[in-house]
């Protein structure tokens, strides 16, 4: 009985020992982590030596620790702002090619413009002299309120240049038949025979056509580059919730409290991680692929035959041309409008010896192309031939980063996690969430709803985030923009109030602000 006692008490001692001697051995050295916690910019103070015991720790394992309290809470506000500076970075290179493709093409759009119009001012005032020169504002007021409408202002393209045929029949109107005096009265009568007889020809028409379709491209696809930047920028400055902050801090810094500071986590750990954290952004998806779909095929039409090189380098032949036709027809166009409108009063001066009709026939003859004189209007010219070769290079490069983009928001959490930078390759030497090893449950599908399985972050799905709801929402709208304008539709004035609503837009020197 005696023999029997001593020996419980020997084992009992030895079990002592040995609870005693393993307790010294996992209080390890915490010098890798106080190493690593300095290299972050944080103080050593308090920063224990070894392994401490961890029933304070909030988030990491509560097993023995290097962290204390005050640490963990560093860390925790330290992986929010990694987090944050991570989906920065990743969205970075997709959000500058936004910002500087839209600046590019704007820019471009408007030499365009410029150069346009210098070259007709040139070329007309070499044809036309005086005549032009003394009637110019109207071609200057064309200019400008195209302009105007591809920089957001609220013009009706048709109506625009109705009213600029109107105004050129007038004026040629009155320069035919300059031995009568027309009250204000009588030249508004003038203009309604604009449709009626089309004293231009067919000229109108074919230009009408050929600018709204081009100019609405134009002004949809730099808005739609717009809207893309704008919604890229806000989703990128992503909304941390505390659920995802503990998952992150977890990931990225708990090895630091288990004396393992250069651990790297699992890669289909942070898949989930990342999949939880960005599961509003993945949501995004489907509508920013719409988004860009309809983007690549109104960058198409930018290429097709009603691109802005069709439209704007022969619009002063075709203007010249519709001159031309007016003053073949003008014996007859003004004996239908004295019909119509009634006999003008003679004004008492009489024409010229020449005769304004002769001064017509003498100066108002188009060039051809071939003929376009080679100083100051063919420097402009080849000057506006030049840019858009450089705005054709500009899409093409647009539409090639645009299908780069697809499926952005998806694979963000796959273009974070990319083994090697931020995750470890080697599945059996990462950090898993608790120690080093394997980690074995499966990676969530992407999208919020699929959240409700996730092992690692808490995320409630009946919550959408707010923010990209709206971006959800602005995309929808721009979507149906870019797919009226495909079709040579605008949609600004039936239907801007909806855009506005969910873009809240601005105009500030004739530039569009958004304010999503």
């Amino acid at each position: 009985m005696y023999a029997m006692w001593r020996l419980q008490v020997a084992l009992c001692t030895l079990s002592v020992l040995s609870l005693s001697s393993a307790g010294e051995s996992k209080a390890r050295s915490c010098s890798e982590t106080r190493q690593a916690y300095n290299a972050k910019g944080f103080s050593l103070v308090n920063v224990p030596h070894q392994e401490i015991s961890g029933e304070h720790l909030r988030v990491c394992p509560q097993g023995y620790t290097c962290c204390t309290s005050e640490m963990e809470d560093k860390l925790n506000q330290q992986s929010k702002l990694e987090f944050e500076k991570l989906v920065e970075e990743s969205s970075h290179n997709m959000r500058t090619t936004f910002v500087s493709r839209h600046k590019k093409f704007d820019e471009f759009f408007l030499e365009l413009l410029d150069n346009s119009e210098k070259s007709l001012n040139s070329m007309f005032t070499q044809t036309y002299g005086k005549l032009y020169m003394q009637n110019s504002e109207v071609f200057q007021d064309l200019f400008t309120e195209l302009k105007r409408y591809y920089t957001g202002g609220n013009v009706n393209l048709e109506e625009m240049l109705n009213d600029f045929w109107s105004r050129l029949l007038e004026r040629m109107f009155q320069l035919l038949n300059s031995q009568y005096h027309f009250t204000d009265d009588y030249l508004e009568c003038v203009s309604k025979y604009t449709d009626l007889l089309k004293p231009f020809g067919d000229v109108p028409r074919k230009l009408k056509a050929q600018v709204t379709r081009a100019f609405i491209a134009a002004r949809t696809f730099v808005q739609g580059l717009m809207v893309g930047r704008e919604v890229a920028n806000r989703v990128a400055k992503v909304n941390v919730v505390p659920a995802c902050v503990k998952a992150l801090t977890k990931m990225l810094y708990c090895p630091y409290c288990r004396g393992m500071p250069g651990l790297k986590p699992c890669h289909n750990y942070c898949h989930n991680v990342m999949r939880g954290c960005l599961a509003n952004q993945a949501d995004l998806d489907a509508e920013w692929n719409l988004y860009i779909d309809a983007m690549l095929l109104v960058a198409a039409r930018l290429e097709g035959p009603f691109n802005i090189e069709a439209v704007i380098e022969p619009v002063d032949i075709k203007i010249s041309e519709a001159i031309m036709t007016m003053q073949s027809n003008s014996v007859h166009v003004s004996a239908k409008v004295f019909q119509g409108c009634g006999q003008p009063t003679p004004s008492g001066i009489g024409r010229s010896a020449r005769g304004i009709s002769d001064v017509f026939s003498a100066r108002f003859r188009p060039y051809t192309p071939e003929e376009r004189p080679t100083t100051a209007a063919g420097t402009s010219l080849e000057r506006l031939r030049v840019v858009w070769r450089t705005m054709q290079h500009s899409v093409i490069d647009i539409k090639e980063k645009l299908r780069e983009s697809k499926k952005f928001w998806s694979n963000l959490p796959d273009d974070i996690c990319a083994k090697g930078k931020l995750t470890e390759s080697d599945e059996d030497q990462c950090w898993n969430s608790h120690t080093k090893g394997r980690y074995f449950p499966e990676v969530v599908k992407e999208g919020l709803t699929n959240q409700v399985n996730n092992p690692e972050v808490d995320v409630d799905i009946t919550r959408p985030d707010t923010l990209i709801r709206q971006q959800i929402m602005a995309l929808r709208v721009m979507t149906n923009k870019l797919k009226n304008a495909y079709n040579g539709n605008d949609i600004y004035f039936q239907d801007s109030s909806k855009f506005s609503n969910f873009l809240g837009v601005y105009k500030c020197s004739d530039k569009i602000i958004l304010i999503i």
